[in-house]
């Protein structure tokens, strides 16, 4: 029995307007909203069957020109939001998230208080991914995701992709993930964020 190739691209959202605690419902900027149509060029010629997504509206709006040109609605999961490394009243600088964030990569049950662990997010987002593989198997499903998450459900699989490999994703990215019989066989980053932008 020939083993079916399903294709998973992950589309790491494109750049936001920042608003303290507006995590979930923060959009893109103009530049953003420009990067979201060169997201929606890539997939010009590739079949897409389902157009999934994060519930944040930034990773929604990365993908919602993808979905129109293939005429499809944008299937939110809520199980695939970003994960969160701090709780919402944790006041903290940058540099000490940045350095939680690298430390649970290597302890996947740390987290900065209130916030969730690595296998924390793993666990919700995981069987997420795995309903996907088995509903499209053989098809091909564009998420629309954060960084954090994608690449935790990414070093699920592998774990070379941890702290280093989400530090030099760019906004947005693009990873196609290849799969038979639910295992990981391949992935290639077909597009990113020109280095050279302004």
């Amino acid at each position: 029995m020939i083993s079916t190739e399903t294709h998973i691209y992950m589309v790491r959202h494109a750049e936001s307007i920042y608003i303290h605690g507006e995590a979930r419902s923060r959009g893109l900027t103009e530049k953003g909203l420009e990067y979201a149509r060169c997201v929606a060029n890539v997939f010009s010629g590739i079949k897409v069957d389902l157009v999934a997504s994060s519930p944040y509206r930034r990773a929604i709006q990365t993908v919602q020109y993808v979905a129109e040109q293939k005429g499809l609605s944008i299937v939110e999961y809520e199980n695939l939001r970003e994960r969160l490394i701090k709780g919402p009243l944790y006041e903290e600088k940058w540099e000490v998230v940045l350095e939680a964030i690298k430390t649970s990569f290597d302890d996947k049950d740390y987290a900065l208080d209130g916030g969730e662990s690595t296998k924390q997010a793993q666990k919700r987002s995981i069987p997420v991914l795995e309903l996907l593989l088995k509903q499209y198997a053989g098809k091909h499903v564009v998420m629309g995701t954060n960084g954090n998450i994608m690449t935790l459900m990414m070093n699920y699989y592998d774990s070379n992709y941890g702290f280093s490999f989400w530090k030099q994703t760019t906004m947005p990215d693009i990873y196609h993930l290849i799969f038979r019989d639910m295992k990981l066989t391949k992935v290639e980053r077909i597009w990113n964020t020109p280095i050279h932008q302004e």
